[in-house]
């Protein structure tokens, strides 16, 4: 009920009396009335008359006075609290009165709401000083005191009010108060969750400074907190010292140590922890290998990853869905599809559901190799077993469709997502986009990406790069260049592939200065040339006749640590054996062929013309 309908209810259900005139006399009335109040509205057995003329102290009677019971008192308070009337408005003596009160009478939870109206009210932004005149000289019992402290600390962590809650921290420290780790603890977790890490450092020193009783718990949050900052070693530091002070480190201590070296491929510094955790008996865990086999697969060594695996079952350690997950996802990735699905198999034996993350890897994998139907079988399994599909997972269908030349499917694919609810993106478009190219359906391609773009769908790189392909393999660099300057200033920033594609279509049509001087701007912004450069800038120096610069860049190549690929000994190949110079065409022929590059038939045929020329 708002306070002016409540007036205007007053008002009629108590005519105007004679009005007190003392403090005391109406805090007296107005607590009568609050002993025993009407449990369905509380506060209309106060006279209007007596409400009209609260001020602060009267307030302050009403709410210490021992025999008005605390539910009336916090009808009372909210009264007060949403009334828009300035002079009735609580004061800071008053509240924290109330807090004590309720304290005492152990309802926490309705304490710290009034201490959340302290930290985030306008109307109470007072100084911890005043907050703390009051408490001492309020609080008769000191175990009530360190409470309210204790629980403010709370609050203000809670509300982000850091620099509020250093001052109840050092007040308490000052003052010989105990302070409560689990208190820090949420004050550490706040300064995390709200990127305040470097604050956080120098509050969990103050911990260890004030003689608070640390436990790994605490310990563990700044370490994680440290190695999302890349502090690894100092982190490691930490933990070192704090076992010199009797704080040891456990499991999910030393996993975020392992997980941040494992992100940065330090093996080396891995196998330390794993041995300083033998040192200390600390046993692995479920977490632990999962840890440890993502760092064999990120190093490449996929027999060690299993070996790991197998390890971690001969301990007794039940793998869970994140272990058969990163397993599979794996696997899947690396085309080894008969092992992802031996794991995908005994997941489902050992009574793990599997979710849409391990069904995305799985179609991921079945889609790279070309499995299209039995991709297409694992995703109405999916959902016939109720697990939604994801965006991701409809866009790697449509990819796999799209490379295999099936550009229909992709389509009813896009149009059974629209169905579902989920717009196809950025990504999804520059799929169907790709695989329209793929069969020179250059136009369709174009009103895909411009009515992407017209449709408010923000272009990536990809995007930009698939564009200005098909404008050079259309002759229209005016074009291309616009939206190579565009992305130059508007971003995104062009990338080697995109370089690439001018680069190409460039050499293809003659224009080879062009061409060289977008690979001398690629090398300017730090982009090195790869063998997709080379290549079409050997192709072009072929197709127009200039073979001897064509052999200079391709002779170039070993030099940057380049490998020639078939096209790249095609092309070079070709362009001599059209000069007649056999003798070097067949030396390359014979060179691509002991680096394990099969020719054509086609590409003899070209030697043979070059013998008879």
């Amino acid at each position: 009920m708002s306070s002016q309908r409540f007036f205007q209810t007053v008002k009629k259900v108590f005519p105007t009396t004679h009005i007190p005139k003392s403090n005391q006399e109406i805090a007296h009335l107005i607590s009568k009335s609050l002993i025993k109040p009407d449990p369905a509205q509380p506060l209309l057995q106060i006279p209007p008359s007596l409400l009209s003329n609260l001020n602060p102290h009267i307030t302050h009677l009403v709410l210490s006075n021992p025999q008005v019971p605390i539910e009336s008192c916090l009808h009372f308070f909210d009264f007060l609290y949403t009334n828009p009337n300035p002079s009735l408005k609580l004061n800071l003596q008053s509240l924290i009165m109330l807090v004590c009160r309720l304290f005492k009478a152990r309802k926490f939870t309705q304490a710290k709401n009034l201490l959340n109206k302290l930290a985030i009210a306008d109307n109470f932004g007072h100084p911890f000083s005043d907050i703390a005149s009051i408490v001492a000289q309020d609080g008769k019992e000191p175990k009530i005191v360190v409470k309210v402290y204790d629980m403010l600390f709370r609050v203000y962590a809670d509300n982000q009010r850091f620099k509020e809650g250093l001052e109840v921290f050092e007040y308490m420290k000052n003052s010989g108060f105990e302070i409560d780790e689990r208190s820090c603890i949420v004050y550490l977790l706040a300064s995390k969750r709200h990127g305040h890490v470097e604050p956080l450092f120098d509050f969990f020193r103050r911990m260890v400074d004030s003689g608070v009783g640390i436990t790994v718990y605490s310990l563990t949050i700044v370490i994680n907190s440290m190695c999302k900052m890349g502090r690894v070693d100092e982190a490691r530091e930490l933990m070192n010292e704090m076992a010199g002070r009797g704080v040891k480190a456990n499991v999910y201590t030393y996993n975020t140590l392992i997980d941040a070296y494992v992100k940065i491929l330090d093996l080396g510094r891995v196998k330390e922890i794993l041995i300083a955790m033998e040192k200390e008996e600390v046993a692995y865990n479920v977490a632990t290998y999962t840890l440890l086999i993502q760092g064999c697969f990120s190093s490449g060594k996929i027999e060690d990853a299993e070996r790991v695996f197998e390890e971690m079952r001969d301990k007794g350690i039940a793998g869970d869905v994140h272990v058969y997950s990163l397993l599979i996802s794996w696997n899947s990735r690396l085309g080894n599809m008969k092992r992802a699905f031996e794991l995908f198999d005994e997941l489902s034996e050992r009574g793990i559901v599997p979710n849409a993350h391990i069904y995305g890897a799985v179609i991921h994998g079945l889609c790279k190799v070309g499995q299209m139907d039995a991709a297409k079988d694992l995703l109405n399994e999916m959902q016939s077993k109720g697990i939604d599909v994801n965006q991701v997972i409809f866009n790697t269908l449509m990819d796999g469709y799209c490379k295999k030349g099936m550009i229909d499917e992709a389509f009813r694919l896009k149009f059974v997502m629209e169905k579902k609810g989920l717009e196809p993106n950025v990504f999804a478009n520059n799929i169907i986009a790709t695989g329209l190219c793929i069969l020179n359906r250059h136009e369709e391609a174009k009103r895909l990406l411009c009515g992407m773009m017209n449709e408010g769908i923000t272009p990536n790189s990809v995007t930009f790069t698939t564009l200005i392909d098909i404008y050079c393999k259309e002759g229209n660099f005016v074009e291309a260049l616009r939206l190579f300057g565009k992305m130059k200033e508007e971003g995104p920033i062009p990338n080697i592939v995109t370089f690439n594609a001018l680069i190409d279509g460039y050499s293809k049509k003659g224009k080879l200065n062009e061409a060289h001087k977008l690979r001398d701007e690629m090398k300017e912004k730090g982009l090195i040339p790869d063998v997709y450069t080379y290549t079409s800038l050997v192709h072009g120096e072929c197709i127009f006749g200039t073979v001897d610069q064509a052999m200079e860049l391709f002779n170039e190549m070993p030099a940057k640590g380049l490998v020639p690929n078939l096209v790249t000994y095609t092309a070079v190949i070709s362009g001599l054996s059209k000069e007649g110079r056999s003798d070097e065409a067949f030396r390359l022929y014979d060179a691509m062929k002991e680096a394990g590059l099969t020719p054509d038939d086609t590409l003899y045929s070209t030697l043979a013309s070059s013998l008879h020329e």
